[in-house]
């Protein structure tokens, strides 16, 4: 018997929704039914994130580390990072060594003492932010910004702002790691990683509004000591689990592996019938049952398969 030859079957948005509202017992009719399923879509890839690691989302990041620079930016779709090193000799060839960095937690990272040590990168800090813009401007540049490598950058008013953070100068996102107030409302910021999330550094005329962004970003400590903006010694290599893509407009398909599709249609089936007027209590709790073997399946399927290794350590005391 011949066979298809092909192994594409997938399905895109619009048929996604109307097989969970099938299962439902129910017909997709109006626009509404489209908008509110879709709604529930994207808040299923919202609960997929938080109950673990799904493994198609994992990506590799490297971020250049200068010195008098301890903040960086990460990409505003990032969950969290799962696990990252320092690189040496970046850029170098078969020269480079990846070394581990330790995460540490906010509370470990604000008692250092001194967090403008330099040295080799040894720790590190990640700060899950919203990745929020302000849509009104904090304060206005004071002083024009005459260089796309200018690290102080004064402004009319830095009342409000954090003592460390992240601002938005036109489209480019600055990070800062320090701030002083000269005078009644007056200050600058200091330490400005320029350019961050790749964006472009530039100069600005006085008067242009500043606003605060709080993308998710990290701290390293010590700061690094060698290495120049442009030519970093040092490379913050890390690994890190992203948000699921949206939903759409209908005509694509979502943003998971084949082997997911049923999991996802049965997701969204279940809270689709908690929805649905009239629905028969005994058929919310099948589907939510289904839904709940289906995401077992697919997180046993969906896991590193490489093999663990455990050697005993021993210790000898006098």
């Amino acid at each position: 018997m011949t066979t298809t030859g092909t192994s594409v079957f997938n399905l895109d948005v619009n048929d996604l929704i109307e097989e969970a509202f099938e299962r439902c017992g129910a017909e997709l009719r109006t626009g509404y039914d489209f908008r509110t399923a879709r709604r529930s879509l994207n808040l299923l890839t919202i609960e997929w994130a938080n109950r673990g690691i799904n493994l198609w989302t994992i990506e590799e990041g490297q971020i250049p580390l200068y010195p008098n620079q301890a903040i960086y930016a990460l990409p505003n779709d990032t969950i969290d990072l799962l696990d990252q090193v320092t690189r040496t000799n970046a850029g170098q060839g078969t020269t480079q060594i990846d070394i581990n960095i330790n995460r540490i937690s906010e509370s470990t990272y604000s008692t250092i003492p001194n967090k403008y040590a330099q040295g080799r990168p040894i720790q590190v800090w990640i700060n899950r932010q919203t990745a929020e813009t302000n849509s009104t401007a904090a304060t206005t540049l004071a002083q024009a910004v005459t260089s796309s490598t200018d690290a102080t950058i004064y402004l009319s008013d830095v009342t409000g702002l954090a003592a460390a953070g992240f601002v938005k100068i036109g489209s480019e996102i600055i990070s800062y790691s320090s701030l002083t107030q000269t005078g009644n409302t007056a200050g600058y910021i200091s330490y400005c990683g320029r350019g961050q999330q790749n964006t472009v550094a530039t100069t600005y005329s006085a008067g242009t509004s500043v606003y605060v962004t709080r993308p998710p970003s990290i701290n390293i400590w010590p700061i690094p000591n060698q290495g120049s903006v442009g030519n970093p010694f040092y490379m913050f290599v890390y690994w890190r689990m992203r948000r699921m893509q949206d939903a759409g407009t209908g005509t694509r398909t979502q943003d998971i592996p084949f082997r997911l599709v049923e999991c996802m249609v049965s997701g969204l089936a279940y809270r689709m019938s908690m929805k649905l007027p009239n629905m028969d209590p005994n058929r919310v709790a099948a589907l939510k049952a289904q839904y709940e073997e289906q995401w077992l399946l697919a997180s046993q399927e969906d896991r590193d398969k490489a093999p663990d290794r455990y050697v005993p350590r021993q210790m000898f005391y006098r």
